[in-house]
């Protein structure tokens, strides 16, 4: 599987090298994808359908993941909530959106985001965390064995709250950069390096939490499956 996941890895490097930005140039790549779900959430598809649902609320609707323990088994241990944008992989990107940790607090209250995603088994994702260690509130890898920390930075732990918050991805695949913001914009709370995976679809969840979102936005590079 390692050998099988290193061969898209360097076919996608061929097919985006005329096209691949530094991480530092990323804020001006254009639109793929923007939602506010106030027409649904067609676009999205999760790995639990019933774990799932667009929620209405005093200031629109939101795309809520409600469900703690939803019907899904990855092969191997990572995140068990999953909805990933469907029929779009991209390169680099930057990713923003609007999240609330609906999850009543405790020390691995998390939300997750998805990014580099070729199957259950091959993407990346960031756990935000309330307190940091080894397996949580960090960047890690799924690459055909149970997640691995790649961030080289982080917090001691999102300060998660009953607030909505904004959380922000760049991604640079030629210099393989990951920078994740937290509510500031400007400085980053995670940064890791990895060139693993080129491309990828992009999505939302937790771990094994539950939470809502609102307001994503992709700009990046659209990537075809090799």
């Amino acid at each position: 599987m390692k050998r099988f996941a290193c061969c898209w890895a360097a076919v996608a490097m061929l097919l985006l090298a005329s096209t691949v930005v530094p991480a530092a140039a990323a804020e001006k790549l254009p639109l793929v994808h923007s939602d506010d779900f106030e027409q649904g959430a067609e676009r999205w598809q999760p790995t639990d359908a019933t774990a799932w649902k667009i929620k209405a609320t005093g200031g629109g609707h939101v795309y809520s993941q409600h469900k703690k323990r939803s019907n899904y088994n990855p092969p191997h241990r990572s995140p068990l909530n999953i909805s990933l944008l469907n029929d779009v992989r991209v390169g680099d990107f930057v990713l923003t959106a609007k999240v609330l940790s609906t999850h009543p607090d405790y020390g691995h209250r998390d939300v997750c985001l998805f990014f580099g995603y070729q199957d259950p088994a091959h993407f990346y994702y960031v756990h935000l965390g309330k307190k940091t260690d080894d397996h949580a509130n960090q960047i890690f890898i799924v690459n055909g064995k149970p997640r691995t920390k790649i961030s080289r930075k982080t917090t001691p732990g999102t300060p998660w709250d009953d607030k909505w918050h904004d959380v922000k991805i760049v991604r640079g695949v030629k210099d393989g950069k990951i920078e994740v913001f937290f509510d500031d914009m400007k400085n980053p709370v995670m940064v890791a390096e990895d060139k693993t995976f080129a491309w990828g679809q992009i999505g939302l969840g937790t771990f094994d939490d539950t939470s809502d979102w609102d307001d994503f936005r992709l700009m990046g590079v659209k990537v075809e499956k090799p």
